[in-house]
C-alpha cells in the first residue's frame, strides 16, 4: 500500500458510525443488494470483523469472517471505499485474518467472489476443488433486489 500515510488495521467491533458506512456500502452491492441496516449490524455482532482506518480515524475498508475459529471460515464482505481501493488494502485486510493466531489450522477457507479472484489468489485462495460436494440454499432476494 503506498500512496499516503498508511492505514491502521485491526480486528475490532464496528461502532454505529461504521455500521453506517459499512451499509452505505452493501447495501449497492451485488451480493447483497437492498440489505438492511439492521442485518448488517447483526452480521457484524456475529462475526469477526477486520476495519482499515485512514490516519484521521474514519472507515476506509473492512471485511467480516464467519467462523468457529477451530476447522472453518467463510469470508465475505470485503470492502474498500472508493478512492482508496487499487493500493492493495483489500488484501491486507484478508491477511489481517489469515495472520491471526485464533485462525491457525483450519482445515478450509471459502469466500465468494464475481469479479475479484486476482485480489484473492496472491493469498492462497484457489477455484473449489470439486464444487460438486458443495451445496446451497439461496434465496434470489433477500432483501427485496435479486443478487447474483
Amino acid at each position: 500500500m503506498s500512496n499516503g500515510p498508511r492505514p491502521s488495521i485491526a480486528i475490532e467491533t464496528p461502532s454505529p458510525a461504521d455500521i453506517d458506512a459499512i451499509h452505505a456500502v452493501l447495501t449497492n452491492t451485488y451480493w447483497s443488494p437492498g440489505i438492511p441496516r439492521d442485518v448488517v449490524a447483526q452480521a457484524c455482532a456475529n462475526s469477526m470483523c477486520v476495519i482499515a482506518r485512514d490516519d484521521k480515524g474514519k472507515l476506509i475498508g473492512f471485511a467480516r469472517l464467519v467462523t468457529d475459529k477451530a476447522t472453518f471460515a467463510w469470508l465475505c464482505d470485503v470492502i474498500v471505499l472508493p478512492g482508496k481501493q487499487g493500493r492493495g488494502l483489500g488484501r491486507a485486510l484478508v491477511q489481517t485474518f489469515l495472520d491471526h493466531p485464533d485462525l491457525q489450522g483450519l482445515r478450509r477457507w471459502l469466500l465468494g467472489t464475481k469479479d475479484a479472484h486476482g485480489v484473492y489468489e496472491p493469498l492462497g485462495f484457489k477455484a473449489l476443488e470439486a464444487p460438486e460436494r458443495f451445496m446451497q440454499i439461496k434465496s434470489p432476494a433477500p432483501y427485496g433486489k435479486a443478487t447474483s
